[in-house]
């Protein structure tokens, strides 16, 4: 079938795909300087922020208003950070301090960041209330499971990102907190009802669309409230009558990884991309998983496709456009911003977050804080969803060891615990303290079994919790950081050292 230029052009400015290398490979700046309106960026993309301004800068030499996204939520979800961990804690930590000031400013710290990066989009904050615990893919990257604290600390985060001229997207739309599966894998189910879906889950929407979001980004979800048969992302009735029609939203619609299982599973990339625009969508995310031109061309010529053979109306296309290019003007400042002035002595705000983050459970009348000598350290590893760079580093055990030179640390993953390691980690910590860190324990049986293994046999150990914190009666003293981004290991190593600035 015959593809028009401008037809091309149009279906080129919807679609933001992802590419391999630190440096824009040759068929993406021929897609740039063809009309092509926006990338997004993965860890794979960043070396460090001077590589980073680098590539963004050869990225605007073939487009000068393009639009670089990119998945910077800070805590476990970062692109920018994802090699040494994140200098600020995740929004979780940010939801129990709950001092919307300290939000907004962390908000307004990463923002100048990602401008000085050359990035004009953020696909952040997450608006999901966490109301499953159980959640495999949420968790520590909402501000909380109350919807209105999470409205609260959503406005702020939008109101300090955008301050920067950098756009903000509230996601997963309507709602990912209150599932069971990872989308990345299948269709999660949101059973709620229509009222209860606007009481919680859509209050924190609402509240970013008052503060003025630019973005909003869909989730691959199946409501059956509104659509009882197409994913949120394809949906019309999700898409247009609610979030356009009824909450009155006038933004960007950008969808989550148009490759992700639970909508690319039954259409293929290149259907689920032209249904999400028929239903709604304004810019479709791909190439998280497939970056390369194959793709990218291949979801633009779907979309063409589509408005040739009456499946999506040319102007629903045109409009998304429009919207897209509107976008890319408003944020295009954004590469100009600098930074504020660092005074020599003053501690990085992220690293304040996360001190103030942590919450402290003494159990026993002899526990000792500080540790009386170096310890050792038992990492407790759970496999991560796809959303967590699995090579980021976290834990409790690498800054503890700066503080207290002779520390020794063991990381454990499932596997490793059904034999003799959990009793080879207590040999290792004979006559010394034991600290047992965890993630999600809670969420991970064979944690919980190797964690009440050690807590027999040593009911002195120290227990760091660095997720969703489901206790904090385990352990002499019970130490819950609400987030594993580096500086919330930081933060927690200090007080285990006598370091503490709390």
């Amino acid at each position: 079938m015959k593809h028009g230029p401008e037809l091309l052009r149009l279906a080129d400015t919807v679609v933001l795909p992802g590419f391999e290398g630190k440096a824009p490979p040759d068929w993406l700046r021929r897609r740039l300087a063809d009309g092509l309106a926006g990338v997004v960026l993965f860890s794979r993309n960043i070396a460090g922020p001077s590589q980073a301004a680098d590539l963004t800068a050869a990225l605007r030499a073939e487009n000068p208003q393009v639009l670089v996204g990119i998945d910077e939520e800070s805590g476990e979800v970062t692109r920018l950070e994802a090699v040494a961990g994140s200098t600020r804690p995740g929004s979780y930590a940010l939801g129990v301090v709950d001092d919307l000031e300290l939000t907004e400013e962390i908000a307004r710290d990463l923002g100048r960041d990602l401008a000085l990066a050359g990035v004009n989009l953020d696909f952040a904050p997450s608006a999901d209330v966490n109301s499953n615990p159980d959640n495999p893919v949420i968790g520590l990257r909402s501000f909380g499971a109350d919807p209105e604290l999470v409205a609260r600390h959503t406005a702020a985060w939008i109101r300090g990102l955008q301050s920067t001229g950098v756009a903000a997207c509230a996601k997963h739309f309507p709602g990912h907190g209150d599932t069971s599966v990872d989308s990345h894998h299948g269709v999660p189910l949101v059973a709620s009802g229509t009222e209860e879906l606007h009481e919680v889950a859509l209050r924190p929407f609402r509240a970013a669309i008052a503060e003025g979001v630019r973005t909003v980004m869909t989730g691959h979800l199946l409501v059956p409230a509104y659509d009882a048969d197409m994913p949120a992302t394809l949906s019309g009735r999700v898409l247009h009558d609610l979030l356009r029609a009824e909450l009155g939203f006038e933004g960007v619609i950008i969808t989550d990884g148009i490759e992700m299982t639970a909508v690319s599973g039954p259409y293929g990339i290149g259907g689920a991309a032209a249904l999400a625009v028929a239903g709604g969508a304004d810019a479709i995310c791909v190439g998280g998983e497939h970056a390369d031109e194959h793709t990218a061309t291949a979801v633009r010529d779907a979309i063409v496709d589509a408005v040739i053979e009456g499946r999506l109306p040319e102007e629903r296309l045109a409009d998304a456009a429009d919207r897209v290019r509107d976008l890319a003007i408003w944020s295009a400042p954004a590469v100009h911003h600098r930074p504020a002035p660092v005074h020599p002595g003053d501690v990085a705000i992220g690293l304040t977050a996360a001190r103030r983050a942590l919450r402290i459970t003494r159990r026993s009348a002899t526990a000792v804080l500080p540790l009386p000598a170096p310890p050792h350290v038992v990492e407790l590893a759970p496999e991560m969803n796809l959303a967590i760079e699995k090579s980021t580093p976290w834990g409790v055990g690498e800054p503890l060891g700066k503080l207290l030179p002779g520390t020794t640390v063991t990381r454990l993953e499932a596997a490793a615990t059904t034999g003799g390691a959990v009793e080879a980690v207590l040999a290792a910590a004979v006559d010394r303290p034991l600290v047992a860190v965890v993630r999600d324990a809670h969420r991970h049986p064979w944690q919980t079994g190797a964690l009440n293994h050690l807590l027999a046999a040593r009911p002195d150990t120290v227990v760091v919790e660095m997720g969703l914190p489901g206790r904090s009666d385990l352990g002499a003293v019970h130490i819950a950081t609400h987030g594993s981004a580096r500086v919330c290991g930081q933060a927690a190593a200090e007080v285990l050292a006598g370091d503490a600035r709390l």
